[in-house]
């Protein structure tokens, strides 16, 4: 299921390069489908990022438990 961020953000990277180069016939639509598909794939991925905050106090618990 990982491999699908991974695809998402290299399917979304190349249609917006794809759709920027053409720029005497743009098609605002492909690119923004495109954009979308690279950003949906970020999000995914960074949702299975711990923030820092919730590695500090993991950290500080397992500390707790050594003492």
């Amino acid at each position: 299921m990982k491999y699908l961020n991974y695809i998402l953000i290299l399917v979304g990277a190349i249609v917006a390069m794809y759709a920027k180069v053409n720029d005497a016939n743009q098609n605002q639509y492909i690119l923004i489908v495109g954009i979308v598909l690279l950003m949906i794939g970020v999000y995914r991925i960074s949702k299975t990022i711990p923030s820092k905050r919730d590695r500090e106090a993991d950290n500080d618990f397992i500390e707790e438990d050594r003492t």
